[in-house]
């Protein structure tokens, strides 16, 4: 895709330093639904330099509730607007979005760390969201006929009503894009939400929320609350009518739980060990390129992205030899602009899990490919793309998921080993297959057990396919978001 290469407005200098607009940051925590009292204040730091960005109020239990009682009070009048009412803001705020990108990349970056590029992909999807519901919301969520039970004696009608507070809890890893993506169906479907960004990334989620506001929302219809996860987030659970959780398994267990007690539906996207699997005639700088591409995209914090590769063994070593290669040459850094092909991880928390993975496997007999160290000379959180060979059951990076820059690879002898190897995981949220063959590759495919499949691609291909449900199977979550789907709270 053609990226235009604008310089940043927000905060650049050569240092990749701290001049942001303390204005601007007020203002975005002024929009921070809070209680009366004091607040304790938790620090952002940034990950190329591991220094303060800024602080936003650590919310209570109280908070929490005023965030749903104001978005309660104004659900009544936002279902009341019509359809096109909705879209326009929606429409406004897309405009608004891709005008004002330079400032938000800006911010992605220095609160995620993700290279440039990597954060432009979160604007264009989010662009795109908005933009489809806006389009096609009504249409969705029209009245349906259904046959009575009688033919010609009795009517039956389907009806969507809004639900009524939908929360959503966002984790840091696409701060953007999660923040707004999945609320845009719930809201054109009538319902109000309440924001529970993750600490890390508070100010790009509030950031977006501001432009929402600009784009013509009404006050209300989407409170946000700040703070830590085991706080706030379950006294947003107790008080919503519906839950979309992004993150952990284990997170979304504890969730699932609070949404069963109370009995109001959830949506869940879940952990994963995506899958990539090379087939014989696949085309070899393709598969390569993709591979790259869906490893080491946002430094592998990304949900959908690669853990392990499965190559047929009669391409095996060209595919491995040119992957290294690859990974090797890639650039590393911290340019606030789209000079760099990677950037760093987001915190000391991730850099530990991705050192602790990569020892257990060579301390118990992988062998290193690429990578395999940390980047101090570019940030605190740097690691290279980091690719191993001999992978056994009984290592952490085998069956656990790393979120970062490393990968598996592994020869197959048979497309039915390989299918075996791909669904060998208690994972199931997305794969991708590749082969000059789409129809060789659309029936793999439909045999792989995740909630999406891409054939000859990584990831972008289904999650850019707006109009189509894309979730996870097995642990790795419940319920789609995307097309139909989408607006599920309604």
């Amino acid at each position: 895709m053609p990226i235009a290469p604008t310089p940043p407005k927000l905060c650049y200098n050569e240092a990749i330093g701290l001049a942001i607009d303390r204005q601007l940051l007020a203002r975005l925590v002024s929009r921070i639904t809070l209680a009366p009292g004091a607040h304790e204040q938790i620090p952002v730091f940034a990950p190329f330099t591991a220094t303060e960005l800024g602080r936003i109020p650590a919310g209570r239990e109280c908070d929490a509730e005023a965030a749903v009682a104001v978005a309660r009070a104004a659900q009544p009048a936002w279902a009341a607007l019509p359809f096109a009412g909705r879209a326009r803001i929606f429409l406004r705020f897309h405009d608004l979005l891709l005008a004002r990108q330079d400032e938000v990349l800006d911010l992605i970056q220095l609160e995620t760390g993700k290279a440039r590029r990597h954060a432009f992909e979160e604007i264009l999807d989010t662009a795109v969201v908005a933009r489809y519901y806006s389009r096609h919301a009504a249409h969705l969520l029209r009245p349906r006929r259904r046959k009575g039970a009688l033919p010609l004696l009795t009517k039956t009608y389907e009806l969507r009503s809004p639900i009524g507070v939908v929360g959503f809890i966002v984790p840091w890893n696409y701060p953007l894009n999660l923040a707004v993506t999945d609320a845009v169906p719930a809201l054109m479907a009538g319902n109000t939400a309440v924001l529970k960004p993750d600490p890390q990334t508070s100010f790009t989620a509030l950031w977006a929320v501001d432009l929402l506001l600009q784009a013509g929302l009404p006050a209300g219809v989407m409170p946000v609350v700040t703070g830590e996860g085991p706080v706030v987030g379950p006294a947003v659970g107790e008080r919503v009518d519906y839950l979309m959780f992004t993150g952990s398994t284990r997170t979304g267990r504890l969730i699932a739980r609070q949404a069963a007690d109370r009995l109001i539906g959830c949506s869940l996207e879940l952990g994963g060990k995506n899958p990539l699997v090379v087939l014989a005639d696949a085309d070899l700088e393709a598969a390569v390129d993709g591979a790259t591409r869906g490893c080491f995209a946002g430094g592998g914090q990304v949900c959908v992205s690669m853990e392990r590769i499965y190559v047929d063994q009669a391409i095996f070593q060209p595919f491995l030899a040119q992957f290294v290669e690859r990974a090797r040459n890639l650039k590393l850094g911290a340019a606030l602009d789209y000079s760099v092909e990677m950037g760093s991880l987001t915190s000391g928390r991730q850099l530990a899990t991705v050192e602790d993975h990569v020892r257990d496997a060579l301390e118990k007999g992988a062998t290193l490919q690429a990578g395999g160290r940390r980047r101090p000379d570019l940030g605190p959180y740097f690691y290279e793309p980091t690719i191993l060979t001999g992978v056994r059951p009984g290592m952490k990076l085998y069956a656990e998921e790393t979120f970062g820059p490393v990968v598996s690879v592994y020869a197959f002898a048979t497309e039915e080993e390989a299918l075996q190897l791909a669904n060998d995981t208690p994972y199931g949220l997305n794969a991708s297959v590749w082969t000059r063959n789409m129809r060789r590759g659309a029936q793999f495919a439909a045999r792989i057990r995740a909630g999406s499949v891409n054939v000859n691609e990584a990831y972008a291909a289904a999650w850019g396919s707006v109009d189509s449900p894309i979730g996870g199977m097995k642990q790795s979550g419940l319920r789609p978001r995307h097309g139909a789907e989408g607006p599920s709270a309604g």
